[in-house]
């Protein structure tokens, strides 16, 4: 009997955890490096939405990257285990942000990756329709990788 409540007081704290790190990324984040305050501005992270510069474009969480992929994209510390999300969204070529800058030219924005660490989020862009590759060699000569961001809360 104590232990089938040990073992479900295990699986409630590991579901409530995992239902927080699903939702870390989601709130309103200060723009933290040289290329966001000069380009993004501020961005937030709603259930059906992106806004950058307190403008929306929907978006739908697509899935979760791992280690290795959140490595590749932000060259991260492959050992510290740490997940990233990856979202779909549609932000138009001809989208200006701040002092007229666009996030990927000519392109439409299709993804964004993002990867937390304390209290910074990193956040990259990319174009093209099919799902960016995840891997050190795809991302080197990568035409879809936009930029990348850091915001901090």
């Amino acid at each position: 009997m104590k232990s089938s409540k040990l073992t479900l007081a295990a699986a409630c704290f590991l579901f409530a955890t995992s239902l927080s790190c699903s939702a870390q990324d989601k709130g309103y984040w200060r723009a933290a490096s040289t290329n966001s305050a000069a380009i993004t501005g501020d961005i937030e992270f709603a259930e059906n939405y992106i806004s950058l510069s307190l403008i929306p474009f929907p978006s739908t969480q697509i899935r979760k990257l791992t280690p290795t992929e959140v490595a590749a994209v932000f060259d991260a510390d492959i050992n510290a285990g740490r997940n990233g999300t990856l979202y779909r969204t549609n932000i138009p070529a001809g989208q200006r942000f701040l002092h007229r800058n666009t996030l990927c030219g000519t392109e439409d924005t299709q993804w964004v990756a993002t990867y937390i660490t304390g209290k910074n989020i990193q956040v990259a862009f990319f174009s093209g329709s099919d799902e960016p590759k995840f891997t050190f060699d795809a991302l080197i000569n990568s035409p879809d990788k936009c930029g990348m961001f850091t915001y901090a809360r």
